[in-house]
């Protein structure tokens, strides 16, 4: 499977997420993943807020357009993205 999908105006991501990072950034390709680090701990819903926040913030999206799929308890994750306004360099170059 691919790490990213598009879905008509919609991104599939799927992702291998790394938490308590230095930073929140894009690492890359990940197996059959996108490899995200986020600073946030995997605690009481934490890293799932704030990988939110930031891919809201690198799409350009409201928060309520990033919808967790699969994998809220762990580390491997589906996320769709709906309709996208920009999408990062590191994303695009997966289409």
């Amino acid at each position: 499977m691919a790490p990213v999908i598009k879905q008509q105006d919609d991104l599939l991501l799927n992702l291998y997420i790394q938490p308590k990072a230095s930073r929140d950034q894009i690492v890359g390709v990940h197996g059959e993943e996108l490899k995200i680090a986020i600073t946030a701990p995997p605690v009481d819903g934490k890293a799932n807020a704030h990988l939110i926040k930031y891919l809201s913030k690198a799409f350009k999206v409201p928060k309520g357009d990033i919808n967790i799929l699969k994998g809220e308890q762990g580390r491997h994750k589906q996320v769709k993205v709906i309709s996208p306004r920009v999408i990062p360099e590191n994303i695009s170059s997966q289409l």
